[in-house]
């Protein structure tokens, strides 16, 4: 018994040991088994690539052998988006401008759909007037958003709560909405081509409701200005940022825009689900603020907002010109504290050592530095196209913006400050010139447009006055390009040669623009409120007018560019005074200057000024006062200028075409290069804008009860043209290029009627039309509107008055053959009176108008 005993516990001793060799060879079997499970498909998408994954609080985003791949969450599906494209770096910054974006940013949504992720265009324009199912199934079935793009899902996320799918193409440039390179402006058109094998994912970063992408894309580009190439498959490299933006699902409300305000607008079509007609309506462009302590607002208190508008300010600027920046930021804080907020600007440097912060995402608002050429600033903003909430701004400020300064202060105000009589501004001037600057972009940052009309509500003799300047500046709006006072004359003292730091225009529109309302239930219900506001004030102040800039019609000659006070006649008097000190002073108040540079730079400016000058006169001349009035108020939507105005300014224009040869200042010709005398190209400029306005004048004669009218326009036009003959006097040089561009004129219209048959047609109509109603290019120089042409999307306002037909109500072709025969007389009446010098002349305008009417050619 005890051998069983001893064999039962050898037994027992000897089991456990083989179980478990047992169990270890089941484990060891068991673990190769698992080897041979297959990866997940999320897994397989990294194991054994180079990757790098960024989370956010949004997306998470993998860059994974230099392709780009959103880990997308399944509960932002659905949610609107904005993507948008900035150069951050480039080879050429003259095709491509750093920190702007060329294309406004892309509204989009992604949807789910099987195994495709489908991103789609948010159709924002269409909006529903009411609520309800029937009202959401007709905007389903008919307003829906447009695919524009589809990405085939790759695979899950572990927890199965996100999809991850290959957007590689749309930061490779292949979305044209998203290049940043612009395809031109104006006369110029860039065309480029992408070298995909050069180019390359650089970086990947997310944050907690955006996500970007820094992009180096390789290019050959060409240029072609008024189709004449004149750039070729030139190389171009350009380090791209683009940034995906979450919107927030918590809207701001949107506000209802008024015409007689000047903002920006983001423009809607409301449906109605009662068979009502169809509805267009804009939005005004704000940010949104609202107050941190409602209850403490409501009191009357001071209050800070939720969120402040921040603009973060380039570390590249000149360290001189930080300072004035900021002052320019920052003044808007007073209008803001007169409707109960306060701190609303503020201004920080880019923070250093910030892996969050990019100047060129979204999120961020920023004045940048342009280190080009350019003499100018701009500031765009973009919005939430639901709402028109402003989400990001930027003010672009170029680095010959100081020598624009210095141009404008010495042309219009050197006659009376001896400090602008240099070379150079002195610091204090040029601090105070670009805070004015950076204030004016910040107001287009903040939604307010130009504003064209503010100076003509100034009387121009209170432009001369001390007081008057020093309570109210040149104009009623920093909106309006109305730049120094070139209207004071040397003996005034005290006067103010500044535009306001913020007219009482601009507070105005602040005031309406982000003035909370309380205790409405819609936007219907605060528009009303809102328009009782502007009927009140715009009725009895002619301060609060707005007047859009003209483009692409210009009719009202009281909402122009770079012009002051209410009688541009008057004004050109005081101006032409001015100038003609300055002229005659300019060589030697510039000095240390052996290569005339810079003498030669002001003088050109100068006679810039000059044609300014004329023009905001010239457009008197058939001028057609427009307003944006509301239905039964005092003021008229239209109203053609004044027949005596319109004769007044005929004159003239014609005594300064005869009497400007002062320009032609020999002291300082002699010191420029080879050249052509300014006086003839000016008089030419403007001789033949003056040929073509007779449409003008026809339709302004149209509309009035006292018609200034196309027959007495040519009699005026042959009597001042004329002049030297009818009064019997020498010749100026001006009369003579007068007469040729009428000799031209008449010799043109009488080709389009028929040659020696003579009709009464007026030729092309378009070609007229563009040559009355747009902008001449001496004008775009002249005036600054080159950069306004080019950028047709930068708001509704522009280009707002098209061009109008009036081939129908126009006789000019009558009166230029009557024109023709009443030179004819003339010259055959005189011709034995001229004197000797002039004969020539005379008697070769009179063998050409003989041709015209197909008479003999023959001097009596």
């Amino acid at each position: 018994m005890n051998k069983w005993i001893v064999c039962s516990l050898t037994l027992l001793w000897i089991l456990p040991t083989v179980l478990s060799v047992e169990a270890s060879g089941r484990k060891k079997k068991k673990g190769k088994e698992e080897m041979k499970v297959e990866l997940s498909k999320y897994d397989k998408l990294f194991k054994g690539k180079r990757s790098e994954t960024v989370r956010g609080g949004f997306v998470t985003v993998h860059k994974v052998d230099g392709k780009v791949y959103l880990e997308y969450p399944l509960k932002y599906m659905g949610r609107e988006l904005l993507l948008a494209a900035a150069s951050t770096a480039s080879t050429d910054n003259t095709v491509c401008t750093n920190g702007y974006k060329e294309n406004t940013p892309m509204h989009i949504r992604f949807t789910l759909e099987d195994s495709t992720v489908q991103m789609r265009k948010v159709n924002a324009v269409i909006a529903a007037k009411s609520t309800g199912v029937r009202m959401d199934r007709i905007m389903e079935q008919n307003f829906g958003d447009p695919i524009m793009a589809k990405y085939k899902v790759l695979a899950y996320s572990p927890d199965s709560t996100a999809v991850v799918f290959d957007m590689t193409g749309i930061f490779l440039d292949e979305e044209a909405a998203l290049s940043p390179v612009p395809k031109g402006s104006g006369l110029m058109e860039v065309t480029k081509s992408l070298n995909k094998d050069l180019s390359s994912i650089r970086e990947v970063k997310a944050f907690e409701d955006n996500m970007s992408v820094k992009s180096q894309l390789v290019y050959k580009y060409s240029v072609t200005y008024n189709k004449a190439r004149v750039v070729t498959d030139q190389p171009l490299t350009v380090l791209a940022t683009r940034s995906l933006l979450l919107l927030p699902e918590r809207k701001m409300p949107p506000r209802l825009s008024d015409r007689r305000i000047g903002v920006f607008l983001t423009s809607k079509q409301y449906v109605s689900d009662q068979g009502e007609p169809t509805e267009r309506y804009t939005y005004a462009n704000r940010w949104w603020l609202e107050p941190s302590d409602v209850e403490a607002y409501r009191r009357g208190e001071l209050t800070e907002p939720v969120k402040p508008i921040v603009f973060y300010v380039d570390t590249l600027f000149p360290e001189a010109w930080k300072q004035p920046i900021r002052e320019g930021i920052l003044k808007w804080n007073r209008a803001f504290e007169k409707i109960g907020f306060k701190n609303v600007m503020q201004v920080r440097e880019f923070p250093k050592n910030d892996p969050a912060f990019d100047p060129d995402n979204l999120k961020y608002s920023c004045v940048r530095y342009v280190p080009t050429g350019v003499a100018n600033a701009m500031g765009p903003s973009w919005v939430d196209p639901t709402t028109g909430e402003i989400l990001n701004a930027s003010v672009l400020v170029y680095n010959n913006v100081i020598q624009m300064l210095r141009n404008w202060r010495f042309v219009q105000t050197a006659q009376i400050d001896p400090t602008v009589r240099n070379k150079d501004l002195p610091e204090a001037l040029i601090n105070e010139s670009l805070a004015y600057v950076i204030a004016h972009e910040i107001g287009h940052c903040l939604g307010l447009m130009h504003n064209m009309s503010a100076s003509a509500a100034y009387p121009v003799d209170s432009l001369r006055s001390a007081s008057f300047t020093r309570e109210y500046g040149t104009t009623p709006s920093i909106m309006d390009y109305a730049r120094f006072n070139y209207v004071a004359q040397p003996e005034d003292r005290g006067v103010r040669l500044t535009p306001p730091d913020l007219g009482v225009y601009d507070e105005f529109v602040i005031h309406w623009l982000y003035s909370p309302v309380y205790g409405v239930s819609s936007i219907w219900e605060e528009a009303k409120i809102l328009e009782t506001w502007v009927d009140e004030k715009t009725g009895e102040n002619p301060m609060l007018r707005y007047g859009r800039q003209q483009i692409a019609g210009r009719y009202d000659p009281t909402a122009l560019e770079e012009d002051l006070g209410d009688d541009a006649m008057k004004a050109g008097d005081y101006g032409i005074k001015n100038l003609k000190y300055i002229l005659s002073h300019l060589d030697e108040w510039i000095t240390d200057d052996p290569e005339v540079t810079s003498r030669r730079a002001l003088y050109v400016q100068m006679i810039n000024q000059y044609y300014r000058y004329i023009r905001n006169v010239m457009y008197n001349i058939g001028g057609i006062y427009l307003s944006d009035a509301k239905e039964g108020t005092v003021s008229e939507r239209y109203r053609p200028v004044e027949r005596e105005i319109q004769k007044a300014s005929v004159v003239w224009v014609m005594n300064q075409l005869r009497d400007c040869e002062w320009l032609d200042n020999q002291v300082l010709l002699k010191k420029f290069p080879l050249g052509i005398m300014s006086s003839p190209v000016v008089v030419e400029a403007v001789g033949k804008q003056l040929m073509t306005a007779a449409r003008r004048v026809a339709l302004a004669a149209s509309l009035a009860d006292e018609p200034y009218t196309t027959e007495e326009y040519f009699d005026d036009l042959y009597r001042g043209i004329w002049s030297s003959a009818i009064e019997n006097r020498k010749l100026t040089t001006g009369d003579m290029i007068l007469q040729r561009l009428l000799l031209e004129q008449l010799n043109e219209q009488m080709r389009k009627i028929g040659g020696n048959r003579i009709g009464l047609t007026s030729g092309d109509p378009d070609v007229l039309l563009d040559e009355l109603y747009a902008p001449s290019v001496l004008d775009a120089e002249c005036y600054g509107v080159d950069k306004l042409v080019l950028t047709t999307s930068f708001g509704s306002g522009y280009g707002w008055q098209r061009p109008l037909d009036v081939a129908n109500i126009d006789e000019s072709a009558t009166y230029y053959f009557e024109m023709v025969l009443r030179i004819i007389d003339l010259l055959e009446s005189k011709m034995k009176s001229f004197d000797a010098e002039d004969l020539p002349h005379y008697e070769a305008m009179l063998f050409a108008m003989k041709q015209m009417v197909g008479k003999q050619a023959q001097i009596k």
